[in-house]
């Protein structure tokens, strides 16, 4: 029998055996809580079989199961009860002593230092990293002795972290930035959709995040736990705080993969695709060359979604190369879209709509994916009536490329910076949080109105950088961003219809309509997609350089 001591009135060890209860007598424990249920193994006795001999040694138990990995704020609760009312002390058994040390963690959050949790646990063996969100949600850290402090901290190194740090830097080189990311590798997820269509490798849109990030940042590789902003702190895993003067949170959006039944069983098998993510846009393409007769489903999901023309550019993709390969004719192709319109921007509209009819498209709009069987081939779809009624049709698909729903990221939809919808909550002007004078954000994760696009980010970041420097007292005013996205929208192999706009749907092209017009498609818009979008990623917006980036000063 090894026990471990949490406190001088708790101790927790794993599965505890009928015979062991003479040594825990000896030990002089009091009590026994046993936490882990009847039949999880072979080898273990019931509970009544350890009371029994509890009783008779003079040791009061209690019995609280906890399924292996399935610990509840409830039995958090119920597990604090116990440990105030039980004799002291009191050994607490599992498997491990692992559910039982997290009970004990959420049972002392709020109550002491999460830091000061942390350290027992991992002074008694037992990693609590695993319940880092909850802990830091539920807690309070001490944030009075940082792990680290930094003048300004990014959460996020993706489009809008990696370019905003670019922007500061580029303006004052002696700031002191970090960057709290726990990924590996940077992406240009624009380049996704043209994977899926076979014009770019996969390989050529991902690098190693700490190539992209600017080599005087200090990279954080930690995934975030959770914000304190009245203490100026972030939480990350480990429940470490890292301070700061100023924050900006660019976190990304969550693919929202499980709200369809059945999605995540057959994603990328069984014909069911997306170019959402990295390693299926390769399945996308792979699917479009095989295909030579059938039907093919592309769905779009309710807003916001980031880039919203991403579930249309793979159709048009796909339905050019049935086009071009003379199998067009034997393809069936059905949009659906959980809206009632083909593209945001109406003077996008007539472009997209010949090309709809070129291809034939079926239009199904009101239509949102709900669940998938991907054996069957069967895609079931929640249709919505006009006067709020609703009922659930179903459509049989040889391929499906399918845009997932998406939501702001857990730890933004848990925390103080949120808005009643879970997103960030900031002024739609200078990116300002509402709450928080010292914090931004911007990307996909905000509340602003305008199309999540690395488009915005690049026109976002240069504003936060500004604002920020202001608030500094470097700068004399405040900058302002006005809704700009960019959506090229790649309707055919070597032609884009190049949507353009900002805060209402105002269109705002870039250049003028003698070199492109964005409202139909053009060759030119094509080039800017395919060869110089992509170094204007990676060699300008991630390095500071702000080209047609040039943040607007309030008025």
């Amino acid at each position: 029998m090894q026990p471990k001591q949490l406190t001088p009135e708790l101790s927790v060890m794993g599965q505890l055996s009928v015979s062991d209860i003479a040594d825990v007598k000896a030990c002089g424990f009091a009590s026994i809580i046993c936490n882990r249920p009847d039949g999880e193994g072979s080898d273990q006795p019931l509970f009544a079989e350890v009371e029994k001999a509890a009783k008779a040694a003079g040791i009061e138990s209690i019995y609280i199961p906890v399924s292996s990995g399935m610990v509840t704020d409830e039995q958090a609760v119920q597990f604090a009860k116990a440990l105030a009312q039980l004799p002291k002390p009191v050994l607490a058994y599992c498997r491990s002593g692992t559910r039982s040390t997290t009970l004990w963690a959420l049972a002392r959050a709020g109550h002491q230092p999460i830091n000061e949790i942390v350290a027992s646990a991992a002074a008694a063996g037992y990693d609590l990293s695993g319940v880092a969100k909850r802990l830091a949600k539920a807690g309070v850290i001490a944030t009075d002795k940082p792990a680290a402090s930094h003048e300004i901290v990014i959460v996020g190194g993706g489009a809008a972290g990696a370019a905003v740090a670019a922007s500061l830097l580029r303006r004052n080189s002696k700031l002191d930035i970090a960057v709290i990311d726990p990924a590996d590798t940077h992406y240009y997820q624009p380049g996704w959709t043209m994977v899926g269509g076979g014009i770019f490798q996969a390989p050529s849109t991902a690098k190693p995040l700490g190539a992209v990030l600017p080599r005087h940042v200090t990279w954080i590789k930690a995934a975030v736990a959770g914000f304190n902003p009245d203490h100026n702190a972030v939480i990350v895993e480990g429940c470490r705080a890292i301070r700061y003067r100023h924050l900006i949170v660019c976190p990304g959006i969550k693919l929202n993969w499980t709200a369809i039944e059945g999605l995540p069983e057959t994603l990328g098998k069984n014909g069911v695709t997306s170019n959402y993510r990295y390693d299926l846009a390769p399945y996308t393409w792979e699917l479009v060359r095989s295909m030579k007769s059938g039907r093919a489903l592309f769905t779009q999901p309710p807003m916001p979604i980031k880039c919203a023309g991403a579930p249309q550019k793979a159709m048009y993709l796909s339905a050019d190369h049935w086009r071009r390969s003379g199998t067009l004719d034997n393809i069936d192709i059905e949009f659906y879209s959980a809206g009632g319109v083909l593209f945001g921007v109406p003077d996008y509209v007539p472009a997209l709509m010949e090309y709809v009819r070129a291809y034939d498209v079926a239009l199904k709009f009101s239509l949102n994916l709900v669940a998938i069987d991907g054996h069957a081939k069967v895609a079931y779809f929640n249709r919505s009536g006009p006067d709020g009624s609703s009922d659930t049709i179903k459509s049989n698909f040889d391929m499906i490329h399918i845009a997932p729903p998406q939501i702001a990221p857990d730890i933004i939809r848990n925390s103080p910076l949120s808005d009643s919808a879970g997103w960030i909550d900031v002024d739609p002007s200078t990116l300002r949080h509402k709450r928080y004078a010292n914090i931004y954000g911007l990307g996909d994760a905000t509340n602003t109105p305008n199309a999540k696009t690395a488009a915005a980010a690049r026109k976002q970041a240069p504003v936060v950088a500004e604002n920020i420097l202001y608030d500094m007292g470097e700068r004399a005013v405040q900058c302002e961003y006005d809704g700009y996205g960019s959506c090229p929208l790649t309707v055919e192999r070597g032609k884009i219809v190049l949507a353009e706009f900002t805060y209402g749907g105002k269109v705002a092209p870039s250049f003028p309509s003698f070199i492109v017009d964005g409202t139909k498609p053009s060759r030119a818009a094509w080039i800017l997609k395919e060869r110089i979008l992509p170094p204007i990623y990676w060699k300008a917006m991630l390095k500071g350089r702000e080209w047609l980036a040039k943040p607007k000063v309030m008025a």
